[in-house]
């Protein structure tokens, strides 16, 4: 089959088009044709693992030294089953799904930069909601359990005001939409070019990091969830951290380790059944174009996700 392999860490030129044996499910799992995944952040940071000496040496205990130690990268998978594990009750053959490599900090599965992917069939894998193309659907994993995990350390109550600061990347595109769901009033922040891509979402108010004085609009928020970590600053960022109430909370995508679990997963695929949920596809590339789509990720300026059309 094909599929892109990293070859060791650093530049995109790293990702190479590969042909590699096809994946035999083992008697848990199917055996999925992938037809879309996406680029993520994460991704593009465990390619370049560019990060300080020591935070480097623990990743590379993690995920294998000098290469990715699975060369196969990628976690979201959306696709068709065409095999089955003589053991696997809950899927048939042809059945769509979609899926997250991940269903825990130590039970995670790369592969999806690929035609083929194998998973246990209870990890974080459903049938795909029968309204979303496999794009869209490679469009909701990612960012919505990241979404998800940050909410889940809030008790937001109805009228809460929430600031969402990088609302128009994958994980802020789902944080507004889960946000407004449990009731929240919600403030944007972005810049002016995605004004109306997240108020099209369900934001009350936006603030464009970018102007002069972005702080001056800031009021006092119940939390202030920052879906960017610290990959990224300014001003009005240091600023928000501030902006609070009394009982108050800052909260960071980098506060620890995020969680992926099933009922977080299947939430989110409910919601996009009732249409509460929309993913958000800035563009489209082939499988060929690996380097370029994580050329465009690494940028830093995407409108939502970046998926991979197989």
């Amino acid at each position: 089959m094909k599929a892109i392999a990293c070859l060791k860490y650093g530049e995109v030129e790293n990702l190479v088009l590969s042909t590699v044996k096809k994946p035999t499910p083992k008697d848990n799992e199917v055996l999925i044709k992938i037809r879309a995944t996406s680029v993520t952040t994460s991704d593009v940071l465990i390619r370049r693992l560019n990060e300080p000496l020591i935070p480097r040496f623990i990743l590379q205990l993690i995920f294998g030294f000098g290469r990715p130690r699975n060369p196969i990268l990628g976690m979201v998978t959306a696709g068709i089953v065409e095999r089955k594990g003589k053991d696997v009750l809950m899927f048939e053959i042809g059945d769509e799904v979609f899926a997250y490599g991940s269903i825990s900090p130590t039970k995670r599965r790369f592969g999806s930069y690929a035609e083929y992917i194998c998973l246990p069939e209870d990890w974080n894998l459903a049938l795909k909601p029968l309204n979303l193309s496999f794009e869209e659907a490679a469009a909701i994993p990612y960012g919505g359990l990241l979404a998800s995990h940050l909410l889940k350390k809030t008790s937001i109550n109805k009228g809460d005001r929430v600031l969402i600061y990088g609302a128009s990347g994958s994980i802020g595109t789902m944080a507004i939409q889960l946000a407004k769901h449990m009731g929240a009033h919600v403030t944007s922040v972005c810049s002016g070019r995605n004004f109306d891509l997240v108020k099209s979402l369900g934001s009350d108010k936006v603030i464009d990091y970018t102007i002069e004085n972005a702080e001056t609009k800031l009021e006092r928020y119940k939390y202030v969830i920052d879906a960017v970590g610290n990959s990224k600053s300014s001003k009005l960022k240091e600023k928000s951290k501030k902006a609070l109430t009394s009982n108050g909370k800052y909260i960071s995508i980098d506060h620890g380790t995020p969680s992926t679990p099933k009922e977080a997963f299947f939430n989110l695929k409910r919601l996009a059944e009732q249409e509460k949920l929309r993913p958000v596809i800035d563009s489209v590339y082939p499988l060929e174009k690996m380097a370029e789509a994580h050329t465009y990720v690494e940028m830093g300026h995407k409108r939502g996700n970046v998926v991979i059309s197989i």
